[in-house]
């Protein structure tokens, strides 16, 4: 019995570290789900099925801190034991022969599963990717197991449940308010990859060129902002079927915000969920839109959902292609300008992450964010100019082919170009993939051969200033090459600067903040601008510089709001109460609305931004406190680094 129970941990233990694989395919979970907001408990029945490939007397299915009722539909000689992380089934498996188990559960997920409030009405979402669909829903978190999953979910009537893949039904209930939202997904994807949003939704739909449905969600109050957040999806989403080669591989695509997202997007097949922040006015639009983010996640339903890295080492076969086919979608957009000046960007950025000594090899699993998705990105745009256009379109192609709904590495997408290439690539991936820095030297010569554009921004440089400055900012550079100028140089800015486009004047609201009164006229227009930045530069740059009128510059902008975070409507709120002539409303009120921003059921950027004002006004007073200790336990990093730090930073001013 000793040698036994050692035998069937030394089993364990080898599965526990990622051999699993080789010995069990779990080809399909069926679940009921239903969730309790007010107690946080996750209720199911789940029922899994299993293919063996060889002999073994023990598999497992990942499941945090969970409750158990376990049944076996097809025998009774499987039993199984749980220790908290894992439950085991055990039994003499046998290679090739298919099981079916069912059981019941329970948990209260610490992370992956957020209930939250919005408006007083429930706010439900789920982020799988580095936090573990296991902690709310028993599944596989090695991302090399690709499963079926249909949900059917509970919820409110009145409430719209978005996840995975078709609705094929909705049905009451016993409870009369509540109902069953079935979903069918006819393919396999990584546990990390299921999702479900519920919350107060409408609907807009349209079709893709190809017949895919497209839904966009939104909250109900949100109905002016749908077709600015939402725009040029359907040409992204037909461009990119047509640019990758390969058809849209699920049945529909959805998109829906949520709020205090933990990050801007994520890319759940055939159902991306993104942070509300983006959820934008026509005004917003011009500022921080979701163009970027949007076709970032869509492109990951091919690189990353259909095709999934095996390891972190390999990482950027999602992250840096993904970044790359939204480039080409904002180029599809934008034009060659905007594309190749995020090339640009990227490289400047990757070349000073190096100096820093921070970079790293594209395949070291811990390098940053900015090498897994810009570096990939720059890998892709050089290796298609080494290539060629054909070659790169069709390896690409071949390589989502053959790889559908598998795992890769690095050396399957490489091998693929190189077999239509003819060539070896081996000094390419020494240069561009292996090495520890980024070849920024390469990178710019790269630009300066495709670009007129980047050419003449590299041109401009007032660092230095001489008399070819003013002319710049006369005559024929770009705007993005005037803003560098105005950047390095505020004081060369006149009347006539005034009279560019949206972004040059943004950049004068940004670099010029002391406002000789020669441009008092002209810059006062700026408070006029289609941008909530410029307008909340403009409004404090005008209030410090011209302090007589005051009250003018308050009574012009009291009703914008601004982004998501209020930041026009915070910074007015501070400077009313800072202008004590100026009457115009109750300064409590005002206070209070303050601090009110403070508290839980507003989002994570608005809480910040208050706080910070009433850090900065020395006016955090007892609520104030104690609603930036609550933030130090919310489920946003962000949120809880930053409460902690100006928690400290109070304490010490005791």
């Amino acid at each position: 019995m000793k040698k036994l129970l050692t035998l069937l941990c030394f089993i364990q233990l080898c599965i526990a570290h990622g051999q699993q694989t080789e010995y069990v395919d779990f080809e399909r979970i069926e679940a009921v789900i239903k969730i309790q907001p007010d107690s946080s408990k996750v209720e199911g029945l789940v029922e899994i099925e299993f293919n063996i490939l060889k002999d073994v007397d023990s598999i497992f299915i990942d499941a945090k801190n969970m409750n158990f009722k376990f049944e076996v539909f097809d025998h009774d000689s499987i039993s199984y034991s749980y220790d908290g992380q894992k439950l085991w089934l055990l039994s003499r498996f046998r290679a090739g022969k298919n099981h079916r188990v069912s059981f019941r559960y329970n948990c209260i997920p610490k992370k992956a599963l957020y209930i939250l409030t919005k408006n007083d009405e429930w706010n439900i979402w789920t982020q799988g990717q580095g936090k573990y669909t296991s902690n709310w829903l028993p599944s596989i978190d090695d991302v090399n197991d690709k499963i079926e999953f249909d949900l059917t979910i509970s919820a409110k009537h009145g409430y719209e449940v978005v996840s995975n893949g078709i609705k094929t039904s909705q049905l009451p209930v016993n409870d009369q308010d509540m109902k069953l939202v079935q979903f069918d997904m006819n393919k396999p994807m990584p546990s990390y990859l299921v999702a479900l949003a519920i919350g107060k939704y409408n609907k807009k739909t349209e079709t893709s060129k190809s017949g895919i449905p497209l839904e966009y969600y939104y909250y109900p109050e949100d109905s002016l902002k749908v077709e600015p957040t939402y725009r040029y999806s359907k040409q992204m989403f037909d461009f990119l079927e047509e640019e990758i080669g390969f058809a849209y591989p699920w049945q529909n695509y959805k998109q829906v915000p949520v709020h205090d997202f933990l990050y801007a997007g994520m890319e759940n097949t055939s159902c991306t969920i993104f942070s509300d922040a983006f959820m934008v006015d026509d005004i917003g639009f011009n500022d921080k839109n979701y163009i970027n983010i949007n076709a970032h996640e869509l492109a990951h339903q091919w690189f990353g959902n259909l095709v999934t890295a095996t390891s972190g080492e390999h990482h950027w076969l999602q992250e840096g292609f993904a970044t790359y086919y939204s480039y080409l979608a904002e180029r599809d957009i934008f034009g060659e300008n905007h594309y190749y000046y995020k090339l640009y960007e990227s490289a400047v950025n990757l070349g000073r992450q190096d100096i820093d000594g921070a970079g790293t090899s594209l395949l070291n699993p811990k390098s940053s964010s900015l090498t897994f998705y810009e570096r990939g990105a720059w890998v892709l745009h050089a290796l298609r100019t080494l290539v060629g256009d054909d070659v790169f379109k069709e390896a690409v192609k071949n390589y989502l082919e053959k790889h559908q709904f598998g795992n890769v590495e690095t050396s399957d997408f490489i091998s693929e170009v190189e077999k239509l290439h003819d060539k070896s690539l081996s000094l390419f991936v020494d240069v561009w993939i292996k090495n520890k820095d980024f070849p920024v030297d390469a990178a710019f010569g790269l630009l300066k051969e495709q670009s007129t554009f980047i050419n003449e921004y590299l041109m401009v440089d007032c660092q230095v200033k001489s008399s070819k400055c003013n002319e710049y900012l006369k005559y024929y550079v770009s705007d993005e090459a005037k803003i560098k100028v105005i950047s390095h140089a505020p004081e060369l800015v006149t009347s006539d600067t005034f009279k560019h486009g949206l972004k040059v004047r943004q950049a004068i609201s940004q670099y010029v903040t002391q406002i000789p009164s020669n441009l008092k006229a002209d810059y006062e227009t700026l408070l006029d601008d289609k941008s909530y930045i410029t307008v909340e530069n403009a409004l404090y740059n005008l209030w410090s510089s011209f302090p007589e009128e005051r009250a003018k510059y308050l009574s012009k902008t009291r009703n914008i709001v601004g982004f998501h975070d209020k930041n026009v409507r915070i910074l007015w709120i501070v400077l009313n109460l800072s202008t004590p002539f100026y009457q115009a409303d109750n300064k409590q009120e005002l206070f209070n609305e303050l601090v009110g921003y403070t508290f839980e059921y507003h989002n994570a950027e608005l809480r910040m931004r208050a706080f910070q004002y009433l850090d900065l006004m020395k006016s955090c007073n007892q609520t104030c406190k104690a609603n930036l200790q609550n933030a130090k336990s919310h489920h946003n990093w962000r949120l809880v680094k930053f409460a902690k730090q100006l928690s400290e930073k109070l304490e010490n001013k005791r």
